[in-house]
This record gives C-alpha cells, structure tokens and sequence, in this order.
C-alpha cells in the first residue's frame, strides 16, 4: 500500500498509514485535512489532532498575543506612555547623578553662557535635580504623575510631548533672558507649562478653574520667596505652555491637523529665535 506524499490530496477511506513516513501504520486523521498521521505526527488540539501542516498553518493565522508593553505602546491605547517614559528616563538620571556624581550634573544642567555651544542644555536641564535634595525630584516628578495622565489624555501623545518640550525650552529662555548667570536644574518649567496648558483647557472647555488658579498662584509665589528656585523657569514654562494649548485648541479639527503642526513647529522656531536674539542684542 503507498502513501501518500505531503502536501497531495487528501488519502482515501482505506489507507492506514501516516502520510508523511510510508512504514507506519495508523488509524488517527488529522482533524482539519483528513490525512493519516502516526504518533510522531500529530499534534493534540481542541478537538482531536492536527498533522503538522495544518498545525504550521493554524500557528500562521493566529493572532500573536503582544506584551504589556506592546499592547500600552499600540494606537488606540489609553495609557499614558509619554508622561511614563519622561518620569523613567528623569528618574534614571537621578539615579545616575547619585551613582556617578557631579560629572551627570554638570553635562546636562543649564547656564546661560554655554548656550551657543551647547544649546541641548536648554532641554536637559529638565532631566537633572538637585542631587541634595530629595524633595525636588520628589515634588516635580509627583505633579508630572498627577497631572501628566490628565493632560495627555485630553490632548494625546504627540501634542502633550510637544507641551511638555516647549514648556522645558521656554523655562530655560525665560533664565536666559531674566537670569543670565543663574545656572539651573529641573523640571519645573515643564511642570509650570502643563499647569498653563491645563488653565487654557479647562477654561475653553468651560470648567472651573479658581482651584487651578490657587494652585499656579500659590506655586509661583513659592519661587519668589524661597532662596534657591527659579521663579523665571516657573513663568517661562508656564507662559510657553499656556501659548502651545492655545495654538492646539485653535487647530483642533481633524482637517487642520497639518497646520496645528506647522504652527507648532513655527512656535519652537520663534523660541529659537528668542534665543539668539539674546546674544545678538546684547
């Protein structure tokens, strides 16, 4: 009696020998195909078993099952991936500042004079704290998990990075311009800017905001009164944040989307120039 070779038609009611190995006799058929397949051959399913090219092709058609991270990645997810990843990467580097020393510090921290050499300064400076105090770290990273899920499931993952960048990036203009020689660490501006940006939402979508307002008050007055925090960074970021809320609720529809971006982008670019202004008018 011959068998049958892989991949021909299905064997016919009288074979009784697996098709793949011709010596073996069998009385098991695939579930699927009907082929005859011995022992080594066959693969338990739901319902009885699979020979091992519909095995293949089940595995094929099958939905892969993602990670957690993955899934929380995917379009559509409603978790806060970028307000996470910014408190992780601040957090590592916190944790680099206490291992490594100044050295992690003095890279990323802000001062002024360096800003025509080293101009990434203006945004790593929200990645760096005070490594003797905990406090600092603690209260920044605290309102970025309190107020970051917030803001970026009102406006999303892209425009709340933007938010959060610009916000960074306005802090440091505000100590370039108001603060020259200060030289300065933290995410304090980028906090201040999600306030603002909080403040213009609520207020668009007419919500109360006299606690809001008691809040960024209260803050603000904070860095005027206690030595050592930078009230600039505080009202650039704000100022930055509130402006780049503004720009989004204006190009809110679907068909404006390209000019939300442009406009963006044309924003950053104005930083920018406010930037080199400085040194070139004074």
């Amino acid at each position: 009696m011959s068998s049958e070779a892989p991949g021909g038609a299905a064997p016919t009611a009288g074979q009784s020998v697996c098709y793949r190995h011709g010596d073996r006799r069998s009385f098991v058929r695939c579930q699927r195909c009907g082929r005859v397949i011995c022992g080594e051959c066959q693969t338990p399913a739901a319902v009885g078993v699979h020979c091992p090219e519909c095995t293949a092709q089940a595995r094929a058609s099958a939905p892969r099952t993602r990670s957690p991270l993955a899934r929380a990645f995917r379009s559509g997810s409603r978790t806060p991936v970028v307000t996470y990843s910014i408190s992780a990467v601040t957090l590592a580097v916190f944790v680099l500042q206490l291992v490594l020393g100044p050295v992690v510090t003095n890279a990323l921290l802000y001062w002024p004079p360096l800003t025509t050499v080293e101009p990434w300064r203006m945004l790593t400076a929200a990645l760096v704290h005070s490594p003797t105090s905990f406090f600092h770290i603690l209260f920044n990273m605290y309102s970025l998990l309190v107020l970051g899920p917030l803001l970026e499931g009102l406006i999303g993952r892209a425009r709340f990075g933007w938010v959060y960048a610009l916000s960074a990036f306005g802090g440091s203009l505000a100590v370039l311009w108001l603060a020259p020689n200060q030289a300065v660490v933290g995410a304090s501006g980028a906090i201040f800017g999600m306030l603002g940006a909080f403040f213009v939402i609520q207020r668009r979508l007419g919500g109360r905001s006299t606690q809001l307002i008691v809040l960024i008050a209260l803050n603000l007055a904070i860095g005027f009164v206690v030595p050592g925090i930078s009230w600039q960074a505080h009202v650039g970021g704000l100022v930055v944040g509130a402006l780049a809320a503004l720009i989004m609720l204006r190009t809110r529809r679907v068909d404006q989307q390209r000019r939300q971006t442009l406009l963006l982008g044309l924003f950053a670019l104005v930083l920018v120039l406010a930037t080199a202004a400085r040194f070139v008018l004074l």
